[in-house]
């Protein structure tokens, strides 16, 4: 052990290679699963202090395991238990900052510490947004998370994380370490990995050495039209769709991922976000497959919460809501290590709560308002269905008539509609948002009142009217909580549920939920990858074993064996 850990500090300095259980703990440990001993955890600043960790670690015969914001809720970028047959190398791309912009900003490179809001508030002043904006689930995700990970979003007209131009190390089946440059861009001295890597880190390539034909997409440019399609017997969009598994895209952590090319899209200008409620699933349907067919323009984003999930959020989620709302998103990082740090804390010290941290978060928020406006209160207790569509300004022309024609006595829809201003607009969807995060908090609050807790993220099938979920006797009693709330208009949805004392919430998963979901023609999970908890698809294991023959990088994701050369597990 000493002779690699002393390799790695060789390389990036002591300060940044992490073995102790403490240290370590924030990257060891899931948002929400997956935690394990790994033998080091490392830190590079550089493309080429990755690549030489990488180098040295393969040369050892360990296993890398590779990460990003560690937001991830299905355990994807963390170890899974101690049962692996190689020590784990950690790798934390977190220092690793930095976007390029390429065409005035019609596409971008982005290495894989550069996170979402940097992206955002770099395109903000050019007039363009990014592929995604704000997590649904897990606020502060990098670029590349949600590219590997085929990440889903909010935004209708934009679909999953996708490229299909990367510049990716692979590691062959003879365990060997290659650089694979399938970026678009031309470098000097391409033989030389780490030529490569300092040229592309430092932007030492010009305008003529990027090409620009167009033959290796840069976003998922056909999910428009698949989303269109309200009448098909099948899900839009999910994470194991062997259409959307290219190369770096969905690649799990299969490859040591060290940049990745993107379009980038005109700003929505003067946007509109019309708050809907109903106590008729049927009404919510209409306004969906209307939405979607009727206009030319297809809305910016349309997100579902059920009055449950409302009330949940009101009261565990405020403070996510307060912070974002008055710091923005910038500090979540910082807030998420400082969050781990503290539980790791509470953990070597007997008489301290598991979750304090969430617990000290929670006992904050008691002295904080509710972020909720006054007219969006006033429909949670009216209805238990609530939409929340955004539109531009151009189609809002369209939608506000037509929103009240179809709420007029002779439409038969039972709901109602308001146009937001432009402060409740902005809190409507923080607080859709912050909804992800408050089961977790519930749980760590009401520990010794539950038993746990189990998250699925469900792709229904686009033809799908009986869209929310009807449990049966034997599954609901043995709930304490239930939360309804997603991407509506894809047909994305979150469930989240919490168990009562002694249900074990992975056999309630397993035995009952999965069959449930089979049986309605479901695909899960939709966006947030396999992780550790769920089986990969015959498709999905053939991607992983293509880019990764010997299993040395991120073994076990999808239930598969976590042996080398992918060894059959013993009986």
């Amino acid at each position: 052990m000493a002779d690699i850990v002393d390799e790695l500090k060789s390389v990036v300095g002591t300060g940044n290679v992490l073995t102790s259980e403490s240290a370590t703990y924030g990257y060891r440990k899931g948002f929400r699963f997956g935690d394990g001993k790994v033998e080091a955890v490392v830190i590079p600043s550089s493309l080429v202090e990755l690549w030489r960790i990488a180098k040295l670690a393969v040369e050892a015969g360990r296993i890398i395991l590779m990460q990003a914001s560690n937001t991830g809720l299905t355990g994807g970028s963390t170890p899974d238990g101690n049962d692996y047959d190689r020590p784990i190398i950690l790798i934390s791309t977190r220092r690793l900052k930095g976007i390029q912009l390429l065409g005035e900003g019609k596409q971008v490179v982005c290495l894989p510490g550069a996170d979402l809001y940097e992206l955002e508030q770099m395109l903000a002043p050019l007039g363009r947004e990014p592929h995604s904006v704000i997590g649904s689930s897990c606020i502060g995700a990098s670029v590349l998370g949600g590219v590997s990970n085929n990440s889903g979003g909010a935004l209708v007209q934009r679909g999953p994380a996708y490229t299909e131009m990367a510049l990716y190390g692979q590691v062959d089946g003879e365990g060997r370490l290659h650089l694979v440059n399938h970026l678009g861009i031309r470098f000097q001295n391409e033989e030389v990995a780490e030529s490569v890597l300092d040229a592309l880190e430092h932007g030492r390539y010009s305008p003529d050495d990027v090409d620009w034909s167009g033959e290796q997409k840069a976003h998922d440019d056909d999910y428009v039209n698949r989303i269109r399609q309200v009448d098909e017997a099948s899900p839009g969009r999910y994470n194991a769709d062997p259409g959307r598994l290219f190369e770096a895209s969905g690649n799990a952590g299969k490859l040591i991922v060290f940049a990745v090319r993107l379009d980038t899209f005109p700003a929505a200008q003067d946007t509109a976000v019309f708050y809907i409620g109903s106590n008729k699933t049927d009404t919510l349907e209409k306004v969906r497959r209307h939405l979607l067919t009727a206009f030319e323009e297809l809305p910016i984003a349309g997100e579902y919460m059920h009055r449950d999930a409302f009330a949940i959020a009101d009261k565990y989620g405020r403070d996510t809501v307060a912070l974002i709302r008055f710091l923005g998103t910038k500090y979540l990082p910082l807030m998420f290590r400082m969050k781990a740090w503290v539980d790791s804390f509470a953990r070597r010290i007997s008489w301290l709560p598991d979750g304090l941290s969430d617990l000290l978060m929670q006992f904050g928020s008691r002295f904080l308002p509710s972020q909720v406006p006054a007219r969006m209160m006033d429909y949670h207790r009216k209805y238990d269905h609530h939409l929340m569509l955004r539109v531009s300004g151009t189609l809002a022309q369209q939608v506000r008539p037509w929103l009240k024609s179809f709420f007029a006595d002779d439409q038969g829809a039972e709901g109602a509609f308001f146009e937001c201003t432009t402060q409740e607009g902005t809190l409507a969807f923080l607080h859709r948002f912050a909804a992800a995060g408050a089961a977790n908090r519930y749980v760590a609050v009401h520990g010794k009142s539950t038993g746990g807790m189990m998250a699925l993220d469900v792709a229904l099938r686009r033809n799908d009217w009986e869209w929310l979920e009807r449990l049966p006797p034997e599954v609901d009693d043995q709930l304490v909580l239930k939360l309804y709330y997603g991407h509506f208009l894809c047909h994305v949805m979150h469930q989240d549920y919490v168990v009562k004392p002694g249900v074990d919430p992975m056999d309630v998963e397993q035995r009952f939920m999965w069959p449930i979901l089979d049986k309605r023609g479901a695909r899960y999970p939709a966006e947030h990858n396999v992780g550790h908890l769920y089986h990969a698809p015959q498709s999905m294991a053939d991607h992983y074993r293509s880019l990764d023959p010997c299993n040395c990088l991120n073994p076990g994701i999808g239930r598969q064996t976590k042996k080398k050369n992918w060894a059959a597990e013993s009986v």
